[in-house]
Order: structure tokens, then C-alpha cells, then sequence
């Protein structure tokens, strides 16, 4: 897969029917596979964070999740065709879970506050009832639980571990017990719990279409402001990079 370097990140150049397909064939291997959904914030946090941009440097998927990584593709003319949001992807990769209807592989939801995990369960068995989702546990927890966490994830025979831990944090769980986990996917999916169990609105298609989803959440969370000037700061950076590699 082609991947374009964004301010030390490489991004996979996939759109969002690639991704599933790319998910799914990871089903056919027998070995542990981390997929990550970087945005502008994702990005930023790596400038700073040097573990963290070795992490985002070793996965075996990084999707363009976010409307920065794609402005950011084109400034360096290496385009990404489209958005991959996380959210987005972790449903559809179900969803053709679902339409498969055979060998179902094995669920496990890892985050959110308490409950909510068991909600996004519970919605996503109705939607589609041919998915295995085989265990769940909140993401209030710290590094003494993680072995019996993981004791858990594993005997259950999970393939497939969705994490919403937030970012770093879930990337960075992710990345300290891959070792011990049994998996065949792990995949950090942020806040997608929380919207799964209806405990916070998605932004309206037309936000998402125009990747103005941002704005949205902006609009009715303002109290996020400092977590979305990253977004400006972010642009900035990539520009002048681009002046400075254009010099």
C-alpha cells in the first residue's frame, strides 16, 4: 500500500472500501495486526511525543481519519482520495462482518466510561445480529488491571479488539501489550462507544461530507475549543514544512 509521510507520520493512501478489505484480509492471517486512524491531532500530539511517533511509525495500517491528513496530502502532491474516519470504518468493516453470515469472528469492546461499552454492544447486536461481540470492558482501569484484562480478551478467543481509550492513550495500550494479545486486529477507535450507545450525537451527514465535522462538534461542545486549535496549528505547520522542503 502507498503511504504519504505527514510531519512524520505515514499515512496509508486507501480509501474507505480498501480499508475494509485490507481489515478483512487481516482475518486470513494468523498473526497480530495494529491499525491506527490518525488525524491532525494524532499528528501534532507525534511532534511532541516521541514514543508515540514511533508507535504510529510501527503499525500495520494508518488510515487517513480526519479533513487535515487529507488537505495535508494534497500540500505535499501525494493526494489521498477521501477521508477514512475511524468510526466510519469500524462500522463498515462490521457491517461486512454481518453480510457475511459465516464464521463470524470474535469481538471484544475495550473502553469508554462504564456502561457504555455494554450500550454499543447491545446497538450493535441489533443492527447486526450476525456479529459476534463476545466480551466487553470500560476503559476506567490502570496498568495493575491490564493482565486481567488481557487474561479476559484472550479466552474468549477474540479476533478482532476495538479500543476507545482515546487518543494517545489507546494507541499506547495497543502498542505495550501486543505481545500478550491474542488478536488478530487492534484497533483504536476513540470516542465511537460513546456514539454508538447514543451518548453523543454524531455530526450530520452534510458536516461529514464537507469535513466540517469538526466545526460541528465546535458548535455544540465549545467548552473543546484548545483541543480544536490543533486543526489551525496543524495547517500551519504543514505549509511551512512544505515552504522549507521547497527552499
Amino acid at each position: 500500500m502507498e503511504k504519504v509521510n505527514i510531519l512524520g507520520v505515514p499515512i496509508n493512501k486507501i480509501s474507505m472500501a480498501n480499508a475494509v478489505e485490507v481489515l478483512n484480509s487481516f482475518l486470513n492471517e494468523d498473526k497480530f495486526h495494529f491499525v491506527a486512524t490518525p488525524n491532525a491531532e494524532f499528528v501534532m500530539i507525534a511532534q511532541k511525543d516521541e514514543g508515540y511517533m514511533k508507535i504510529l511509525n510501527s503499525t500495520d495500517l494508518n488510515v487517513p481519519d480526519g479533513i487535515g491528513i487529507v488537505f495535508a496530502s494534497k500540500v505535499f502532491k501525494e493526494p489521498i482520495k477521501e477521508r477514512v474516519a475511524g468510526f466510519d470504518l469500524m462500522i463498515e468493516f462490521i457491517k461486512s462482518i454481518d453480510q457475511k453470515n459465516i464464521n463470524s469472528p470474535n469481538i471484544y469492546l475495550l473502553g469508554a466510561a462504564p456502561g457504555v461499552a455494554e450500550e454499543a454492544k447491545a446497538k450493535l447486536e441489533k443492527q447486526y445480529p450476525a456479529v459476534n461481540i463476545v466480551g466487553v470492558h470500560d476503559g476506567y482501569f490502570n496498568d495493575t488491571d491490564d493482565e486481567a484484562i488481557i487474561k479476559d480478551i484472550n479466552s474468549k478467543n477474540t479476533d478482532i479488539l476495538f479500543v476507545a481509550l482515546g487518543a494517545p492513550k489507546q494507541e499506547k495500550w495497543i502498542f505495550k501489550n501486543k505481545g500478550k494479545l491474542k488478536v488478530k486486529i487492534a484497533m483504536g477507535v476513540g470516542g465511537s462507544f460513546d456514539v454508538l450507545a447514543g451518548r453523543v450525537e454524531r455530526a450530520p451527514l452534510i458536516f461529514r461530507k464537507l469535513g466540517a465535522e469538526w466545526l460541528y462538534r465546535l458548535i455544540k461542545e465549545p467548552w473543546r475549543y484548545k483541543r480544536m486549535a490543533v486543526l489551525p496549528k496543524f495547517v500551519l505547520k504543514v505549509i511551512f514544512t512544505k515552504k522549507k522542503v521547497m527552499l
